[in-house]
């Protein structure tokens, strides 16, 4: 049936009075995430971002870096109390991520968020803190432990990203599907909406097989992971990290910071074999640990991970 200029005019303005719906509910779920996850902490300007940071406790320095869509309440949420009476634990979001943005023309990949995680640590003043990282905050640590080796003591990976995925897990794969060249507007108009369908979904499959606490939204800072800027930079975090990733992994033999890893036995997001015993292998002297869990051990087994950050800062 031939559509008339009037039907297509019409469906042209239905769909764009659609988007503008769902671009204005994106901005209300947005809004309500601040709203239950305010910014707690300070903001400095780095080379390429503007980080939003806490800064508690005293003694030698901790500075933690968080993974793929989380932000700095992954580690507030228990594993900094655990350790705030013997160190200055410093946790910060990743550009993109919880109150950080980045103020380049670009979203920065895993390389060029390990420069500006060093930039941030010398504006700090900081005296060669252990690094901790989480998931793809790990990748971000060898990142530093390559380049910038000077500028820490140690290297903690919780969980991390170290080789290139084969395939993307089952919990990220709607990132992976947001076109590179409108991740925001896509986000905006699409990417909160379907996220707000699925997160129960995907919280599950970050967490299995241990079951999600009931207050991670609020106290975990999951509620922050729903708002377009963070769907966005979480998309672009993943398209690129294979590539930053793959350049990085013939540079393991030659990290001379002191490594160990921590992987949860059953981790459904990163392999601990893959990404754990593999590069252990490779990274002069690196030590690796496991634990009974998954990829969220930082909230699910934080006295465990507090007793490996302090193994780690020890061995330093």
């Amino acid at each position: 049936m031939k559509r008339t200029g009037k039907g297509l005019i019409g469906g042209a303005v239905l769909a764009a009075m659609s988007g503008i719906g769902l671009s204005l509910y994106s901005s209300r779920v947005a809004r309500r995430a601040e709203e239950l996850v305010p910014a707690e902490g300070r903001f400095l300007d780095v080379a390429g971002a503007r980080l939003h940071y806490i800064d508690v406790g005293s003694g030698p320095t901790i500075v933690m870096v968080h993974g793929l869509g989380g932000q700095l309440r992954n580690f507030s949420y228990a594993l900094v109390d655990l350790l705030k009476d013997e160190y200055r634990v410093i946790v910060v979001d990743r550009p993109g991520s919880g109150y950080s943005v980045a103020t380049g023309d670009t979203t920065p990949g895993i390389i060029a968020q390990g420069a500006i995680v060093a930039d941030f640590i010398q504006k700090l003043g900081l005296d060669r803190p252990l690094f901790v990282g989480h998931s793809l905050g790990g990748a971000i640590g060898l990142a530093v432990g390559l380049d910038h080796p000077h500028l820490v003591r140690a290297l903690a990976l919780i969980a991390p990203l170290t080789q290139p995925m084969e395939q993307v897990p089952d919990s990220f794969r709607g990132l992976a599907r947001i076109p590179a060249s409108a991740r925001l507007a896509f986000a905006q108009v699409l990417g909160t909406p379907l996220s707000r369908l699925t997160a129960t979904k995907t919280l599950e499959g970050v967490f299995a097989p241990e079951a999600v606490p009931e207050d991670f939204v609020t106290r975990g800072g999951g509620a922050l992971s729903a708002r377009p800027i963070a769907i966005a930079a979480a998309a672009a975090d993943l398209a690129g990290a294979n590539d930053n990733v793959t350049a990085m992994t013939g540079r393991y033999a030659e990290i001379a910071v002191p490594t160990r890893i921590l992987f949860g036995r059953q981790d459904a997001i990163l392999d601990p074999a893959w990404h754990g015993h593999r590069t252990a292998a490779v990274i002069p002297g690196a030590k690796i640990d496991t634990i009974e869990g998954g990829h969220m051990i930082p909230i699910t087994a934080p006295e465990a991970c507090a007793r490996f950050v302090r193994a780690a800062f020890a061995a330093g």
